[in-house]
């Protein structure tokens, strides 16, 4: 999938030092609605003043004990659900509804988003709402289709490539999705018209592994809180069609049903970039007196074409254009989760969650490869060179098995298999302590993974328009003096344990601290299924503290501060893929590895948060500045003199500092949110990088990473403005506007290079109240049809000619990821 061959789905940052960003915003919880009153459907999030608690650690919401609201959806302009009164859970279990805790009690950055705002950006991507509702969250398509977004956040990302250094931890109902082989996140398998509410919050241990930039967690709907139907169609450019319906009710006052089903078709913008979605999600709940308990599962059975990165001279003859195949993704997952809670006594809450997850992806991928012919025998393949055998099963040199003169390429297919189990508890106390209001909590969790990894490499020839054709030759067991792509069979099992405890005292009325820590041990266990190279079992253990506080310095105005650690111990594949005297093709191929080091974040930060009521509407602003220092980061570092080739190492410190602000107002009428993030990503240590870069040394073909350095693929600068207006009591229209600054390329570590440009995007949305229960929409993405990327890196360019400059190389060192050109689409939703 990269472009220079050797890297597709799975391997795009592989041998690109790759730490994305996305800044965070700090502050006030925003729970704006836009949506008709005339709606039927009962939808808990579009009444912000009847939302239950906003859950921001990893809870499971299928426990809140409100239910939905009797009267139809929200008006424009509820007060904002940061509002002094809301209560906010920042703990990993299930959410309950009178042991929160106030928003103003809780010292970190905090923003959420509800289904109302996921509904109107009108698409089945939960991160399109993350983009334009959260400030200084950015999206990247790095593997060049939009359904596998990287998520980027304070520099750190949640991504579904394979080998991308995660930094952040994803929740679905109180259960981390960070899959088990890589803590790759992938965001089309959640069901996104399921989302009741989507929460962002930092300096947090209790989320446990791969928190360091902060966690993100979703709570899904159920006949509690969701009750009635929804049929939602759309349809517009690219081939796009995509339809979801829902459907909750409460029987009997002790029972609670709802589901959801949604399925899509997108042709992409470039070849081979189609998407087929299609997901279900579904809740059964009963509750009586104090207790409540929840059974929810999902399916999802997804393919994707990926075209990935496209280097820029191709891009200047065709937007559409792509640089090997094939490259297809086919992602299946199935789950159940179970949760409970029981109010004990007045002041005691127990809860509880169980669950199972089963997760398969295959990966088809089209690169250039290191095959070639032999110097002295054409008709044989050698490798790397062209004297040193490339040999098939069972250690046999490979005969050609094309006409002397063809253009060798490869298939490289990868597939994984993970089952995963856990368990948690937690018991939550509030009596008071020394008079004083006070709230306890402790907790643990064990979750469980086993996985298979298989791999091959099937040699083939490729064509002009960079179409790998295979021949059913392939490469075979790595040799020991000389490694050599291979098949690889690994079966993995990772063992996560945690233990937390977390206090929040009041010391008075308006000042409150809070302290405590989670202590994290991970085993991961590597069996090599065709020998012993990969056989390894390490053990990390870690305690991670937190100590915070806030102050009410007026009824409208909060000060809070906050400093914790956080950290992310290597993943199976960055285990098996640590040695440099053996680089492996990340991530179809491993090899034996020495040790790494686990990575742990140090952050602080603090701002202020604050709302008014003005004549104009509710004001809202906050503003925050935070900084999180990385010790022992690991990054993908690629092999010299090895095309696609490289290994996962640890580089010493990096340090991620800025500043969020955003200001809202929202009134019946008028909905308006302005926001701006800013970015410092820098290296703190020096080391030495292999790089496609015009400016590496010649010799080496590596450049020097010098303290100070930038990291790159992080945007320093970014501001987002959006406004939503009623223009009659059944006409709306709105739209947003996103800046992104400069940033410099991926492989381009020591900053020598122009950086990819800047980019100004605006889309356009409106929407219509036919019926009561009927209303139509529409949107126009990129107004002006703007031409830009969202992520650049370099490529080899002598691994396959320009075939569209007949035949010569290239000459342009960049590799871009083309960003969607205008879109229009249009659909109907009808409620019950």
């Amino acid at each position: 999938m990269v472009t220079d061959g050797k890297a597709g789905m799975g391997k795009v940052l592989s041998f690109r030092c790759r730490l994305l960003m996305a800044s965070v915003s700090s502050g006030l919880v925003s729970g704006v609605v836009f949506a008709s009153p005339a709606l039927a459907a009962q939808d808990e999030e579009t009444n912000v003043q009847n939302l239950p608690p906003v859950e921001v650690a990893a809870p499971p919401p299928s426990v809140a004990r409100r239910t939905a609201p009797t009267r139809p959806v929200a008006r424009i302009g509820a007060p904002s659900s940061a509002a002094p009164k809301t209560r906010l859970y920042v703990y990993p279990t299930a959410p309950g509804t009178g042991r929160g805790l106030d928003v103003d009690k809780v010292p970190s950055a905090i923003n959420a988003v509800d289904a109302s705002q996921i509904r109107r950006t009108g698409s089945l991507n939960v991160t399109d709402a993350l983009r334009d509702n959260i400030a200084g969250v950015n999206i990247t398509e790095v593997t060049g289709n939009p359904f596998q977004p990287d998520v980027e956040f304070r520099g750190f990302v949640a991504s579904p490539v394979v080998g991308t250094p995660q930094g952040l931890a994803v929740y679905q109902n109180g259960v981390r999705i960070n899959e088990a082989f890589s803590d790759a996140v992938n965001w089309d398998l959640i069901p996104t018209a399921a989302i009741r509410s989507v929460t962002l919050v930092t300096n947090n241990p209790a989320f446990g592994l791969n928190a360091l930039g902060g966690a993100i967690n979703l709570q899904m709907k159920d006949g509690f809180t969701y009750q009635g139907a929804e049929i939602d169609v759309m349809g517009g450019s690219f081939g796009r069609i995509q339809g979801s319906a829902q459907w909750g009710k409460t029987v009997d006052k002790n029972y609670g049903v709802y589901g959801a089903l949604e399925g899509l078709r997108d042709n992409g913008f470039r070849n081979f970039s189609q998407s087929t979605v299609r997901r279900f999600y579904g809740d059964v709940g009963y509750k009586t007196g104090d207790s409540e308990f929840h059974a929810n599962m999902g399916v999802a059975k997804n393919d994707f074409g990926a075209s990935a990165t496209v280097p820029a001279e191709l891009l200047d003859k065709y937007w559409g254009a792509t640089y090997t195949t094939p490259q297809t993704t086919s992602n299946r997952v199935g789950y159940l989760n179970l949760t409970g809670k029981v109010d004990a006594t007045p002041t005691w809450t127990l809860e509880g969650t169980a669950h199972v997850r089963r997760f398969e992806q295959k990966i088809v991928d089209g690169n250039p490869t290191d095959a070639q012919e032999c110097g002295a025998d054409p008709a044989l393949l050698c490798f790397g060179d062209d004297t040193t055998a490339a040999n098939g099963a069972g250690g046999v040199q490979l005969a050609n098995p094309f006409a002397p003169g063809t253009i060798l390429g490869e298939i490289d297919r990868g597939s994984i298999r993970s089952t995963t189990f856990g368990v948690s508890g937690q018991a939550t106390n509030t009596d008071q302590l020394f008079g004083h209001d006070n709230r306890f909590v402790m907790g643990t969790s064990y979750d469980a993974s086993v996985t298979r990894y298989n791999a091959t490499a099937e040699i083939g020839s490729m064509g002009e328009n960079y179409v790998v054709n295979g021949s059913g030759v392939f490469l075979g067991a790595t040799p020991v003096a000389d490694p050599v792509a291979g098949p690889v069979s690994l079966r993995t099992v990772n063992q996560y344990n945690g233990l937390y405890a977390m206090d929040t005292f009041n010391v008075t009325d308006a000042f409150a601290v809070t302290g405590g820590g989670r202590f994290n041990v991970a085993r991961i266990s590597l069996e090599d299924q065709l020998g012993s190279a990969l056989n390894g079992d390490h053990t990390f253990t870690r305690f991670n503290p937190v100590i915070g506080g806030t102050y009410k310095i007026t009824p409208e105005l909060t000060a809070y501060a906050g400093y914790s650690e956080a950290n992310r111990v290597p993943t199976p594949l960055e285990l098996g893929c640590a040695d440099p005297a053996r680089p492996c093709l990340i991530a179809a191929f491993l090899v034996s590895d020495p040790p790494l080091k686990q990575v742990v974040s140090k952050t602080v930060e603090a701002g202020l948060r604050g709302t008014k009521e003005l004549n104009i509407g509710s004001l809202g602003w906050k503003v925050g500045a935070f900084r999180a220092t990385n010790y022992d980061d690991i990054v993908a570092v690629p092999a010299v003199g090895r095309t696609g080739f490289g290994y996962f190492s640890n580089v010493g410190r990096t340090r991620r500092q800025g500043l969020e602000a955003e200001v809202s107002i929202k009134s019946p009428t008028l909905q308006f949110q302005a926001s701006y993030a800013f970015v410092d990503a820098r290296y703190l240590d020096a080391f030495e990088l292999g790089s496609e870069s015009p400016f590496r040394d010649p010799v080496t073909e590596t450049i020097q990473v010098s303290p100070g350095n930038q990291l790159p693929a992080i945007p320093r600068h970014r501001v987002k403005v959006g406004i939503d207006y009623a223009v009659t009591d059944v006409w709306k229209v709105g739209g947003n506007a996103l800046f992104v600054s400069s940033q410099y390329f991926v492989g381009d570590e020591s900053n020598q290079y122009s950086k990819l440009p800047s980019y100004t995007v605006f889309n356009l949305r409106t929407s219509y109240q036919v019926a009561k229960n009927i209303q139509l929409y529409g949107r126009v993405d990129n107004v002006f049809d703007r031409r830009y990327a969202t992520y650049g890196q370099f490529f080899d360019r002598e691994a396959l000619p320009n075939f569209t400059n007949g035949g010569n190389d290239f000459t342009d060192p960049r590799s871009l990821s083309p960003a969607r050109p205008r879109a229009f689409y249009a659909g109907m939703r009808v409620t019950f």
